[in-house]
Formats: structure tokens, C-alpha cells, sequence
């Protein structure tokens, strides 16, 4: 399973693969045409409520990811993001400045250890 992660604001490459966007809002100032996004999964992307409480801050990410994987465990877009990641390569597209502390991040360690089990 080989998962990238990338910024909405860089661009596509071949080397993407499938491209899915993983937030629940679009990026701003980012044309569809621009972000060449295959699937848009608004329904992985955290809460409303999540993402306000979260702020972005890094020091809030480890519960930030403890309260995410939560909500995951429901979701219908976790699964449908599961059967994504089943075939060829697959980038995760997020729209956070943060590179370390976002739910893409989240996404792909959830994927790796799907993959491991």
C-alpha cells in the first residue's frame, strides 16, 4: 500500500496516483480544474465540532487524533477510503498548512496499520 500525502495548494503529479481530497471543506482559492481531485471524501474529514476544538494546534493533536479515530470507526467514508487504498497508489489531499499535525496524517497511519493487520 503506498500512500502520499499532499497540500491542496501544491501541484498534481503523475506520480499521485488516485488523488482524494480528505477535508470536509474545499480549499480556498483552488479550482476542481487545479486540484485534479478523483474523489472528494467530505464525510472522512473530522467534525465540525473536532476541527474548531482542534485549532490546528499541535499541542492538542494527540487527542486530536485519539478523538478523530473515534469518529472514523463509523464512518461510511472510512470504509469506502479503505477500499480506496486497495488498489495502486493513492495521495491524500488536505488543505492544512501544518504537514505533521493534520487529519491526513491521521488518515495514512490509520491506512498503514489496516494494511499490517
Amino acid at each position: 500500500m503506498h500512500i502520499l500525502l499532499k497540500r491542496a495548494y501544491e501541484a498534481p503529479a503523475e506520480a499521485d496516483g488516485k488523488r482524494v481530497l480528505v477535508d470536509r471543506l474545499w480549499p480556498r482559492g483552488v479550482s476542481k480544474d487545479e486540484a485534479r481531485i478523483d474523489a472528494w471524501l467530505k464525510d472522512v474529514g473530522p467534525s465540525t465540532e473536532l476541527r474548531k476544538w482542534f485549532g490546528h494546534e499541535p499541542a492538542k493533536f494527540d487527542e486530536f487524533r485519539s478523538r478523530y479515530r473515534k469518529e472514523l470507526e463509523a464512518s461510511a467514508a472510512w470504509a469506502e477510503l479503505k477500499e480506496l487504498a486497495r488498489h495502486g497508489k493513492l495521495t491524500l489531499v488536505y488543505s492544512a498548512r501544518d504537514e505533521e499535525h493534520n487529519n491526513a496524517v491521521v488518515l495514512r497511519q490509520m491506512l498503514q496499520e489496516q494494511a499490517r493487520a
